[in-house]
This record gives structure tokens, C-alpha cells and sequence, in this order.
């Protein structure tokens, strides 16, 4: 009994154990990028959409088979109908059908093998599709963890800040007391408290909301338990700043999935064409059907002297066999006039092409616009960050300045206040442009096809 007790309390422990493990979790942002790109909603849309076409494929491909077709029938005729003697009586007939047919598609105008062809073509583009949304979502999700660092960092700075300002109090609160300094100071540095509390609570509600975020991102449930490695992202030469944008823009060509999609929408739109024009041309099809009856009445035959003989039917089998029938032949469709169908449905294909070809032209285009600008952009961030390194030195050094002429009673509480939020704000902006400088070289690097969770 000692031992089960024994065994349950250790089991007990373990799950406890592996529990708050659990909740511990902290995620990397390749970890993040991997879970979201299995778990993400929008990339199971894109893989579904992925196996409709390989059943489009399936579909293309039966159309090379001939169809074949078994039908079978048993009715029942109950009213005025003759009888074997040609006379109208009230009587129920029961008759049974049974065939078998098929058929299959000789030529028309090549339009299977080109739809096969575009089924194939239709499954590449679609994993392109899928790889884009990856990419996407990698993004996405890449913006999302910098923006945690971000505010992780921010809300570290508001702490700091209030373990600095409290301390202010607690002093000026003791220089009060013995008179070295009016009480209206202490009123002003316990409402500077005040208001490091409630940035303290807006960091906090802010870092929580950007997890809440990537934890969408990554459909995960439980977001208020989430978290990620404080992976020490650091402000670093890139070598990506040591392209241009040209080359940036030659590579990103030959390995941008937004290219190749558009390139494949654009022979698929060919493809269209081609199927569209085939309906101008004949069509041949073979068939064959193989059908028997049986009926259930009596029959009336004729003898050698003429005189009708009454008769009932044979056995079921039998009459299956001798009924049977054969019919075969070739079936062939010229089109003369449809409506203007097909050359309608032509037209709309060419249309079609037309803006495909568009769409990539504008691709390329908006490509060669995203580089430029993501590399200005990262530059013009790098100098960002670089100033408000040297704003946030000067204003530590104006902070220091300010609390020692505060501290020898050269200036008022209000003075300080002020050089301690200047201070502060501009330890914010360095981490602001920090983060963007860092997510700026992130999207260069991830055109020019390097892996996005790369420190």
C-alpha cells in the first residue's frame, strides 16, 4: 500500500514538474516561424487549396479512360393494355431491362492532353502559392517577436525609470523633513511616480497585446503563459548593406516566390488559350452497348396452319441470353455554330492572358519598389538608430548634469522632471529604431534569400 502511495505521489511530482516545464517554455524565433508555418490557418487554406488541384490532376488524367456503364431496370405496366390476342383487357405486364455501355474520346482536338498539361502546371503555381503565404506568415511572425523584444526592453526602461524616481522620493521626502527643500517638490516628484506607473502599466498591457499577436500567429491558446527567448538581438554591420540595390533586385528575381507565381499564373493563362481554341476542332468518339429484356407474359406464335399458339414465356436466363443486343459505332461533332461560344470563350482566354501578363510586369515592378525602398528604408534606419544612440548619451549626460545642480539647489524639482523624461523618451527611440533597423535589414536579407530567423 506504501508503494502504490509512493508511486502516485512520484507520478504526482512528474506531471507537476513537466507542467510548470511547460509554462517555462520560452520560444526562439526559429521555433516560432517553424510551429506557425505547420499550425497557421491561412498555410492550411493554401495546402488544401494545393490538394484540390492534385484532384483536378486525378480529373484531367480520367479523361483519358473510356467510361463504362451498367444499368438495369424492372417495371411494372398495370391498366388497359392488349394482350397476346391484340385485345385491349385490364392486365399487369412486368418487363426487365438490363445493358451495359461505354464510350471513350478519340480525338478532340488534343483539349484532354492540354487540360492534363494544366493541371500540372495549376499544381506548380499552387505550391508557389503555399510558399509565398509561408513567406508571408514568416514575416509576419518575424515583426511580431521583434515587436516583443521591443517591448520587453521598452518596459524595462519604464521599471527602471520608477526604481529611479521612487528612490528620488524617499529622499526628497527625508530632505522635506528636515527642511532642506519645500514640499511642493516632494508633490511634484510623487506625481513624477505617479505617471512612471501608469507608462509602467501601459509597457506591460503593450508587451502583452504584442504577444497576444504572434501567439495568433501561431494559433496557440494559451498567450497570457507565452513567451520568447530574449534572444540579444544586436545592432550589427550587415553585409546586405554592402549590396545594391540592383544586385539585391537581380537575385531577388530568380528567387522570389511572388515571380515564379506570377510566372506560372502566366502559362497557365497560355494554357487557357490553347484549351479554349481547341473547341474549334471536330470531335470523334467511339461507343458500344449490350442490352437484353426479359418479360414475364404469355406470348401468342403462329403454327404451320396459321393458327395462333399461346405460349409462356421462357426461363428467365434464357431470354437474357436470346434477347441480348449489340450496338456500336462512331460518333463525330463538327462545330459550324454555337452561339459564338467558342470563339467567345477564346476571346475571354485572350483577355485573360492579357492580364496576366500585366500582373507580372507589375510584379517585377513591385519587387524592384519593395527593394529600393526596404533598402533605403534600412539605411535611413541605421542613421535613425545611430542618432538616437547620440541623443540618449547626451541626454544621460544632461540627466546627470540636472541631479547635480538639483542636488546643490540650483534648479527645481519641475527642471528635473523634464531632463529625466527626455531622457527616458530617447531611451525609448533608441530601442524604437533598434528594433526597425534590425526588422529593415531582416526583409534585404530575406529578398536576397537568406533565412529570415538568422540572428
Amino acid at each position: 500500500m506504501k508503494n502504490k502511495i509512493y508511486a502516485f505521489f512520484f507520478l504526482a511530482l512528474i506531471l507537476v514538474a513537466l507542467q510548470a516545464k511547460a509554462q517555462e517554455k520560452k520560444w526562439t524565433l526559429q521555433e516560432c516561424v517553424e510551429y506557425a508555418l505547420e499550425n497557421n490557418i491561412s498555410v492550411k487554406q493554401s495546402e488544401l487549396d494545393l490538394e484540390l488541384n492534385e484532384i483536378s490532376k486525378s480529373d484531367a488524367f480520367g479523361a483519358f479512360l473510356p467510361t463504362a456503364n451498367a444499368s438495369a431496370s424492372h417495371a411494372w405496366n398495370i391498366g388497359l393494355t392488349p394482350n397476346f390476342a391484340g385485345i385491349l383487357q385490364q392486365q399487369t405486364t412486368q418487363f426487365t431491362n438490363a445493358g451495359i455501355s461505354t464510350s471513350i474520346d478519340i480525338y478532340r482536338g488534343l483539349q484532354i492532353q492540354k487540360q492534363f498539361r494544366r493541371t500540372k502546371m495549376a499544381i506548380i503555381a499552387g505550391q508557389y502559392q503555399l510558399q509565398k503565404m509561408k513567406d508571408d506568415i514568416g514575416l509576419n511572425v518575424a515583426n511580431a517577436f521583434l515587436q516583443i523584444l521591443f517591448n520587453k526592453e521598452n518596459l524595462k526602461v519604464q521599471q527602471q525609470q520608477l526604481a529611479i524616481d521612487q528612490k528620488q522620493a524617499e529622499r526628497s521626502a527625508q530632505l522635506v523633513e528636515s527642511g532642506q527643500i519645500p514640499r511642493g517638490d516632494l508633490l511634484d516628484i510623487e506625481a513624477t511616480v505617479t505617471a512612471d506607473r501608469q507608462r509602467v502599466i501601459e509597457a506591460e498591457n503593450q508587451l502583452l497585446i504584442s504577444k497576444l499577436s504572434l501567439a495568433q500567429l501561431l494559433q496557440l491558446e494559451d498567450f497570457k503563459n507565452f513567451d520568447i527567448v530574449d534572444e540579444g538581438y544586436e545592432v550589427m554591420p550587415s553585409e546586405i548593406l554592402l549590396q545594391t540595390p540592383e544586385a539585391i533586385y537581380d537575385k531577388a528575381r530568380t528567387l522570389r516566390t511572388e515571380i515564379k507565381l506570377a510566372q506560372a499564373n502566366l502559362e497557365l493563362a497560355e494554357q487557357d488559350v490553347k484549351i479554349a481554341r481547341s473547341a474549334y476542332q471536330p470531335t470523334l468518339r467511339g461507343f458500344y452497348s449490350l442490352d437484353t429484356q426479359v418479360t414475364y407474359e404469355d406470348y401468342a406464335t403462329f403454327d404451320e396452319n396459321g393458327q395462333p399458339v399461346v405460349r409462356t414465356p421462357p426461363p428467365f436466363w434464357q431470354q437474357f441470353w436470346d434477347n441480348k443486343g449489340h450496338t456500336l459505332g462512331f460518333q463525330l461533332n463538327i462545330p459550324i455554330l454555337n452561339g459564338f461560344s467558342a470563339r467567345n470563350n477564346v476571346d475571354r482566354a485572350k483577355v485573360a492572358l492579357e492580364r496576366s501578363k500585366l500582373a507580372y510586369d507589375q510584379q517585377e515592378l513591385d519587387l524592384e519598389r519593395n527593394i529600393y525602398t526596404a533598402f533605403t528604408d534600412a539605411q535611413g534606419a541605421l542613421k535613425a538608430y545611430e542618432a538616437a544612440v547620440a541623443a540618449a548619451e547626451a541626454r544621460a549626460q544632461a540627466l546627470e548634469y540636472a541631479q547635480e545642480r538639483y542636488d546643490v539647489g540650483l534648479i527645481n524639482v519641475f527642471d528635473l522632471n523634464q531632463a529625466q523624461t527626455l531622457s527616458v523618451n530617447a531611451q525609448s527611440e533608441v530601442l524604437r529604431t533598434k528594433y526597425d533597423f534590425i526588422f529593415r535589414v531582416k526583409i534585404l536579407e530575406f529578398y536576397f534569400g537568406m533565412p529570415i530567423f538568422q540572428n
